[in-house]
């Protein structure tokens, strides 16, 4: 039989990666790299890389089940201003029309300093708008330099039969136009707009860079169908790329975490995804990565992203040193400034060098430290060096350096600011930690991590340069992740189909649920899911009536975790235990089914050094060690699919805070089979066990499940 693999390529400013993983085991089988191809387009490099994979692999093109790949073009083309012009039609009618006119003309968006979307408006009465008008309110649009259309009417979520009218016209004239309501079905017209408008902008660009690498993946005799990465961790067929390209928007970012997760198992962590310029820092939460509405040239969107922080404190950062006192460190690195690393060179090379200054940029300060040797070759001081000179760097690591080349380097800036070459790297490393440790403890406090619990992992390239140095300061785990500088490739390989769906409803019905979990089902099989694998999870934010539905599924009929190795009982008790902060005798096993076990602990802790106070806390663990739910005060039970009426019902109201005004049920979690079922963002008792009877319809009336409630 003939191995399956899957394939996945990240297209990167300086490099494309491609990895070739086994579909069955997930072990990396080859993984290569080749300079990104931007004067011959993208797919040019695309298609070098598979072809050279495939023959030297000997791989046949029918043997590749999955490939995708994730791009940074639409977050570049942002940065750099390299977006389409774009026309707005807005639309509405009597007495929503002043405000629609307004909501909808959303000016031009600074995208970075000095670089702009450009747009153009114009506003139709949509009761008057017939094909005339709107071909007239195209035709002025082009002349005001609109490359793109977007159509925008209030309220159309609800009907979007004009923006469709719309549509229809700018396609018969050869144009690309996209309508509000196909980007988010939320009201909130003026972020719908420009949400649109950001999508529209990229339009042009990304449909040729989708069209050239779809037929680059073709002409290979790959049958699977390219997928690109989402910027949510998910991956999307190339047909929704050609609709939505903003959802490829900080994509590259959301593959490296994808593939930590499906790689390290973490449970709580803080992922560091370290180059050589910046650091993109997310977090993970029950096992889940953290996603909130991007923003774009500082204005909020209608966009799902990774919650990731960005900031420029790399591997190849460079030094700064002003009246000989280091006074910073980046935001320039050693690749903006075309020069080398330090600690990357030959024993010797570096004897005797002496300390200059340089401006990596014509408008930046002459403070960048590099060392000139005698024969004039320079060389960049960079965190790298002092992370290499410090010993934070382990051996064998990708980022591990010459020690001897290395110290020669940090010699030369000792003597010049009168200390040890050491004490020099410590004031750089301490400088880099105070503006990580930062970010991290503001990421650890808005999600509510336990400190005891939480790892930092370290991925990319340079991850070991700040990861082990930043955990032992702040007193928490870490880990470099497996295959560390393809860890974004491998996200890719290895990702999921996602699609998420949001509908302002105020109050909604068990229908406007069950609605909206049909249309999310029908709309990620489009994407490319395969039906038998899609997980839906369903939130309602009562506070701002927004209901959400988020669906995950394979491209094919795969189990993530066939070949996942079950750990022993003892094992599982001493990781729960060690999450729990208590010890492995003091914790028991609860309930058990399916992939899933919850071990319980009870702690007793002095309150004003007297009283006791017993704390009951809980972990879920599923059988590879993951601890995917961690609550204090939390209850569970196990019941089989014909008790759910009597005894889990029983269970909901014992937990329920009854009051004059209203019921309010508690937090709940439902786990059984594989699946850990969210119901957190249910109102009320029948929400939930509506969501519920449509989830279990399958199971037969003896399967077991266990319900996790807290307040």
């Amino acid at each position: 039989m003939e191995k399956k693999v899957r394939i996945g390529i990240d297209v990167g400013g300086t490099f494309t990666d491609a990895v070739v993983i086994d579909n069955n085991t997930y072990e990396v089988i080859a993984k290569k790299k080749i300079p990104t191809t931007h004067r011959e387009g993208v797919a040019v490099g695309v298609v070098t890389i598979i072809s050279q994979l495939l023959k030297e692999q000997a791989i046949c093109p029918e043997d590749v089940v999955f490939i995708a790949h994730g791009t940074t073009q639409a977050t570049n083309a942002l940065l750099e201003g390299d977006v389409a012009s774009v026309g707005v039609i807005g639309m509405g009618s009597g007495m929503d029309a002043r405000s629609a006119r307004g909501e909808t003309n959303v000016g031009n968006i600074e995208l970075a300093p000095g670089k702009f979307l450009k747009t153009c408006h114009t506003f139709l009465d949509s009761k008057k708008a017939d094909e005339e008008e709107i071909k007239s309110a195209i035709g002025q649009l082009q002349k005001d330099g609109a490359e793109v259309i977007v159509a925008s009417e209030a309220y159309s979520v609800d009907d979007p039969s004009n923006e469709l009218a719309v549509q229809k016209i700018a396609e018969e004239e050869k144009l690309y136009c996209t309508g509000g309501h196909e980007i988010s079905q939320l009201y909130g017209l003026k972020m719908r707009t420009r949400t649109a408008v950001v999508n529209a902008s990229l339009i042009p660009k990304m449909m040729e860079t989708a069209n050239m690498t779809e037929q680059a993946v073709l002409d290979t005799k790959i049958q699977s169908g390219l997928m690109i990465m989402r910027c949510d961790g998910g991956v999307m067929s190339i047909d929704e790329v050609r609709k939505r390209p903003i959802l490829t928007m900080l994509s590259g970012l959301a593959a490296g975490v994808a593939g930590a997760l499906m790689y390290e198992k973490i449970s709580d962590g803080i992922f560091f995804e370290v180059g050589g310029t910046s650091v993109d820092i997310s977090v993970i939460k029950n096992g889940k990565v953290m996603i909130k509405y991007a923003q774009v040239g500082g204005h909020k969107t209608y966009l799902q992203s990774l919650d990731v922080r960005t900031l420029g404190v790399a591997g190849g950062s460079m030094v700064r040193v002003k009246d000989k006192q280091i006074v910073d460190i980046g935001p320039r690195s050693a690749h903006i400034a075309g020069m080398e690393y330090e600690c990357f060179q030959e024993s010797g090379a570096l004897d005797g060098a002496k300390v200059e200054f340089i401006s990596p940029r014509s408008d930046d300060p002459k403070e960048y430290v590099i060392v000139r040797t005698s024969e004039q070759k320079a060389y960049s001081l960079t965190l790298a060096g002092a992370a290499n000179l410090l010993g934070y760097i382990p051996k064998g690591d990708y980022a591990r350096g010459n020690d001897q080349c290395t110290a020669a380097a940090w010699e030369a800036l000792g003597n010049y600011l009168g200390c040890s070459g050491e004490d020099a790297a410590r004031q750089v490393m301490k400088l880099a930690l105070d503006k990580l440790e930062t970010v991290v403890e503001e990421l650890m406090e808005e999600y509510e991590l336990d400190r005891k619990f939480v790892m930092l992992v370290g991925g990319g390239g340079s991850g070991a340069v700040i990861v082990n140095a930043l955990a032992q300061r702040m007193n928490v785990k870490w880990k470099m992740a497996k295959n560390a500088p393809y860890i974004s490739t491998i996200g890719v390989a290895l990702a999921m189909v996602r699609e998420q769906m949001e509908r302002t409803v105020a109050n909604p019905t068990d229908e406007d649920i069950k609605q909206l979990r049909q249309d999310i089902i029908e709309k990620i099989v489009k994407s490319g899911a395969n039906e038998e694998t899609v997980d839906v999870t369903i939130e309602v934010d009562a506070q701002k009536n927004i209901l959400r539905a988020i669906a995950t599924g394979a491209t094919e009929l795969r189990q993530k975790d066939l070949t996942a190795v079950n750990l022993k009982p003892e094992k599982l008790q001493e990781i729960s235990a060690e999450a729990l902060g208590v010890l492995a005798q003091d914790t028991s096993c609860a309930a058990s089914c399916g992939r899933w076990n919850v071990y319980e602990a009870v702690s007793v802790k002095k309150r004003f050094g007297i009283f006791k106070q017993k704390t009951k806390s809980l972990c879920v663990i599923d059988r590879e060690g993951v601890v995917r739910l961690k609550k204090e005060n939390a209850a569970c039970l196990k019941f089989s699919k014909n008790q759910k009426n009597s005894q889990f019902g029983e269970f909901l109201d014992a937990h329920t805070t009854f009051s004059d005004a209203n019921a309010t049920i508690p937090k709940v979690f439902m786990f059984y089979r594989e699946k850990m079922l969210d119901l957190t963002g249910m109102q009320s008792a029948e929400q939930l066990n509506s969501i519920l009877d449509v989830e279990i319809e399958r199971l037969e009336p003896q399967e077991e499940l266990i319900a996790v409630a807290y307040k």
